[in-house]
């Protein structure tokens, strides 16, 4: 029960890595509001979780929906300790087939989503003046450049910059800021990944998933659950001196 008392707000939580997180929290002690564009499943989604969750519709990409999200959270909540910016999209494409709507939309919630939802946390934050914990999602991606994935690695890399600056900025006020990098992490959205490269390295499908989670040194991709112990220990007063920093969770992937 390291989290027995404090709140927390995920975005991206209506499934996946980000309502694992929530299991996870609230199996800590915590209670949390999961936060997501889809209304209906993060509806359902909180309700799976019992009476320590509740459900947030937000969409990252609009001011407008962020401030709303953060207000009913706190109404709802009383307060907020911890925000894990886990709303994110992911594309693929050539240099030469970069689309500027592409582009502009996965930036706006990669990274713009990113930064005004820790704006919002942080004014929260420094307004109750108790301090608080902001994890983001960045990726091993963010590191490295990738033939076909410009976009969304410069996505990446803009999170963790973003960390180590608000990491600088909000310490001052007892706000940790860092994040998780994760690698190859298995899910429903490894449908779309793995067709994106179906398409434009002419894999059969299912090959590319096949090829990346057997090069993992760990010997597997990673599951939405590996990734639960970094996001619970950032969160602790454990972790109150780390500051700006990014943990590869990846089985190997990137040694930094």
């Amino acid at each position: 029960m390291r989290l027995q008392g404090k709140t927390a707000l995920i975005t991206g939580a209506a499934r996946g890595i980000g309502l694992e997180f929530a299991r996870a929290y609230i199996a800590e002690g915590a209670r949390v509001a999961l936060a997501d564009i889809n209304a209906e499943a993060v509806a359902q989604a909180a309700e799976s979780l019992g009476p320590q969750a509740m459900a947030v519709q937000m969409d990252v990409t609009r001011q407008d929906s962020i401030d709303a999200g953060f207000a009913a959270a706190i109404a709802g909540m009383g307060k907020l300790d911890i925000l894990i910016n886990n709303a994110a999209l992911f594309n693929a494409a050539p240099i030469a087939e970069i689309s500027r709507a592409d582009y502009e939309h996965l930036f706006a919630v990669n990274v713009s989503g990113t930064l005004f939802c820790t704006q919002a946390a942080a004014r929260h934050m420094i307004a109750r003046g108790q301090g608080g914990t902001i994890i983001n999602m960045a990726s091993q991606a963010g590191r490295r450049g990738e033939s076909l994935v410009a976009v969304y690695c410069a996505s990446k890399a803009a999170v963790i910059s973003l960390t180590q600056s608000a990491g600088l900025n909000l310490i001052s006020h007892g706000i940790n800021v860092n994040a998780i990098a994760p690698g190859v992490v298995d899910g429903e959205h490894w449908d779309g990944v793995d067709a994106f490269f179906a398409k434009y390295e002419g894999k059969a499908p299912g090959q590319k998933k096949h090829e990346v989670g057997g090069a993992v040194p760990f010997g597997r991709m990673g599951t939405a659950a590996d990734l639960t112990g970094m996001a619970v220990f950032l969160a602790t007063d454990e972790a109150n001196y780390i500051v700006a920093q990014c943990f590869g969770v990846d089985g190997g992937n990137w040694m930094a």
